[in-house]
């Protein structure tokens, strides 16, 4: 078996706070006055229960200095898993409204992004997201910044219990300025959520999992070939699937869709991207060949300029043919930085 950490990875869904390290956030929380979040990893009772988790955690940045290091660091620990690009998904309005200002959280992000790719290599796309919970005029404040601050998509998160469907003329507006449409559906709520979020324009499905409860809909992902995000240990840590084991990940490969590994809120589950990767081969016994493809298709979901994926595609390619290789894409070293206060699995 090959080394998964030299595997080109591509990352598509992970939301920047709950990817901070956890040295990072206790500091941050001493230095801003505020009481430190519990330390994972977690088991939660149900998605509420880790929205008010993750209320804290967001919490604790404050500063544009706080936004900054958090996106650089990001960039660090991405780097030491292999990852080569990242969608990060960012909640700017929702930062921008508590701070009481609207610009500062998305440009501190921004700039440490840039920042990480010159330290550590590893390119990034920015991804705003929104509450369904929150009000459409939101929406559209967050498809405005997406569009000022040259994020590359949009879309819809949170309870699935709320309906997408007031936000379709939102996102046919972030369409029209040329943002990708990205919403999270089939992760608490069943298929009728991803079809919802496919009638809102949504390009590929964060979670999705839950998709395969019903054959129409299955068929109609597959024939549109709309990539699922699928989030295995988040799915496990958030009650959606009872273990890794009983994981549908299989169910979806062998349904034919386009499935991309990822973690969501890392700093949470305690696993990184490379550890997704490992748990696939020792949990379900795929091969390299499957990881690759996972590999693969996160490349081609993603929004990535056209020369970046053929890159990484080229390095999946080699990868697969027994040419490890390391370094991250735009220099810098798959080792620069170190994963999130602690190991990997792998």
């Amino acid at each position: 078996m090959k080394s998964l950490v030299t595997l080109p990875k591509v990352h598509l869904h992970v939301h920047l706070e709950s990817t901070i390290r956890r040295s990072t956030l206790v500091e941050l929380a001493q230095t801003n006055g505020l009481p430190s979040p519990a330390s994972g990893p977690f088991a939660f009772s149900g998605f509420r229960e880790f929205g008010d988790f993750n209320s804290g955690v967001r919490a604790c940045l404050v500063r544009p200095e706080d936004f900054h290091r958090v996106a650089v660091e990001f960039c660090a620990d991405e780097a030491a898993q292999g990852a080569r690009y990242a969608e990060v998904t960012f909640t700017a309005a929702s930062h921008g409204e508590r701070l009481g200002d609207l610009e500062m959280p998305i440009a501190a992000v921004v700039e440490g992004l840039a920042e990480g790719r010159r330290r550590y290599g590893v390119a990034t796309g920015l991804v705003l997201d929104h509450s369904r919970r929150r009000s459409v005029a939101r929406a559209r404040v967050t498809v405005e910044l997406a569009s000022r601050f040259g994020a590359v998509g949009v879309g819809l998160a949170g309870d699935e219990a709320f309906p997408a469907a007031p936000f379709a003329r939102v996102f046919e507006e972030a369409r029209a300025v040329g943002l990708r449409v990205v919403h999270h559906a089939g992760e608490c709520a069943g298929p009728a959520s991803v079809r919802e979020a496919l009638a809102v324009g949504a390009e590929r499905l964060g979670h999705g999992v839950r998709v395969v409860e019903d054959r129409e809909v299955t068929a109609e992902v597959r024939e549109l070939g709309v990539p699922l995000e699928v989030c295995p240990s988040s799915n496990v840590v958030l009650g959606v699937v009872p273990s890794w084991a009983e994981h549908p990940l299989p169910r979806l490969v062998e349904a034919g869709l386009v499935v991309t590994l990822n973690t969501d809120i890392p700093n949470v589950t305690g696993t990184t991207l490379l550890d997704e990767f490992v748990l696939a081969r020792e949990v379900f016994g795929f091969d390299d060949g499957v990881l690759a493809g996972f590999a693969a298709a996160s490349v081609r979901a993603s929004f990535a300029p056209e020369a970046v994926k053929r890159e990484l595609l080229a390095g999946i390619a080699s990868w697969s043919a027994g040419a490890d290789e390391d370094g991250c894409l735009g220099g810098g070293g798959a080792g620069a930085g170190g994963p999130a206060d602690g190991g990997s699995h792998g």
